[in-house]
């Protein structure tokens, strides 16, 4: 029976190994009862590659709190180490458990990020699946990183989640750069998870979900979108020709 690592390293960034429910209702519940401030990072493939490219976001990342293995490619390459992570931890699915975690507890949340129309609407639906979360703010991802209005609008509202929906690397850079002036709040990154909540893209039908293959189903329904691909495969080749 192969030990179970509280952590396992691939290409130099720390994952944890844990499964959703304890990560949310252990470490992440530690940090909102204690007032903590907490950087997490639900890194793929395509993040990994983009830290050996980007030697200062590769910096950002390590120096996440907790990155959380989102995508089969991560699984994949644990396992080949022979040092097997619990299960993928999606980061859409964490966003939603934590919303639900929000809702039972009565957490402040702040949305950032996205078109203005993109943003309002998920907020919207978001306020409704989640009527005991209280919003104290939201802020389209259309601003100058730099701006320390949108920073203060932010930290006026004294959120307890701060979900980030810039992209990689720029969530981020952005969670990374303004944290210093943060008291308290788990900050995460979401990509594009404001437009699903928005209604404007679909997720994977759980079929293929289960099977680990909403990458192929995203390439099927968005075919422009293979070439976004091509660090996965290369992620891939790297992990089992030893090259990491």
């Amino acid at each position: 029976m192969v030990k179970e690592n509280e952590k396992v390293e691939i290409m130099d960034i720390s994952f944890i190994n844990n499964n959703k429910y304890k990560f949310l209702h252990k470490q992440v519940n530690d940090h909102f009862i204690s007032n903590e401030k907490c950087f997490i990072v639900t890194a793929n493939p395509e993040i990994v590659m983009e830290t050996r490219r980007n030697k200062t976001y590769k910096k950002i990342v390590q120096s996440a709190d907790f990155v959380v293995p989102d995508g089969i490619g991560i699984i994949l390459a644990a396992k080949h180490k022979k040092e097997p992570l619990i299960e993928r931890i999606a980061g859409f699915d964490l966003m939603k458990d934590m919303l639900e975690f929000a809702n039972e507890s009565g957490a402040k949340c702040f949305f950032l990020g996205a078109s203005e129309e993109v943003n309002k609407e998920a907020v919207s639906n978001i306020k409704r699946q989640y009527p005991g979360i209280k919003v104290t703010g939201r802020h389209h991802g259309f601003f100058d990183k730099t701006d320390s209005a949108v920073v203060q609008l932010v930290k006026d509202g004294e959120p307890d989640f701060i979900f980030v929906a810039l992209g990689f690397p720029k969530q981020e850079e952005w969670i990374y750069e303004n944290l210093p002036a943060f008291s308290k709040g788990i900050f995460m990154g979401v990509g594009g998870s404001l437009d699903v909540f928005a209604g404007k893209v679909k997720r994977a039908p759980d079929f293929w979900i289960k099977l680990n293959l909403e990458w192929f189903y995203r390439i099927i329904k968005q075919p422009f979108r293979w070439k976004r691909m091509l660090p996965i495969f290369k992620f891939m080749w790297l992990i089992y020709t030893k090259r990491d």
